[in-house]
């Protein structure tokens, strides 16, 4: 097994209701490390340009104002499969799909609003982390 960084967001819809904390527990409990960490307030243009991939997609304007609309908090997990960990510990992206115990099933209130973003793959984690973070602030 290899050891991976992978990013994770907690977004908007968690973070106005105080569940920073609950929801890095939970990636903590599973295994991984946060090895970098901060809460910032994207803009729509930050929100649309890291959310690019979707932009001919009909949610993409909805997304992109949504990630805008309050704080989140961006933080790079590593671990042993982090981006698999990562993901089964999100759960799936409809709470209601979600199994029992993962933070979307706990803490979502909709597909739109399902508390947490994480990587997809290796080298999706890897433009992921160097939109947020510079190397300086990677410390693990």
């Amino acid at each position: 097994m290899a050891v991976e960084r992978t990013l994770s967001i907690i977004k908007p819809d968690a973070t106005k209701r105080n569940l920073t904390g609950a929801i890095a527990k939970k990636f903590e409990d599973a295994g991984l490390r946060i090895v970098a960490a901060k809460r910032i307030q994207l803009t729509p243009e930050q929100a649309g340009k890291f959310y690019e991939v979707h932009k001919d997609r009909p949610f993409f304007g909805e997304l992109r104002d949504f990630m805008a609309s309050g704080p989140v908090v961006v933080q790079v997990l590593e671990g042993e499969n982090a981006i698999a960990k990562n993901r089964e510990v999100m759960g799936a992206t409809n709470p209601k799909d979600a199994a029992e115990g993962t933070i979307r099933k706990e803490f979502a209130q909709s597909v739109g609003e399902n508390s947490v973003h994480g990587s997809d793959a290796a080298e999706t984690a890897k433009e992921e982390i160097a939109f947020f973070f510079s190397g300086l602030e990677l410390v693990g």
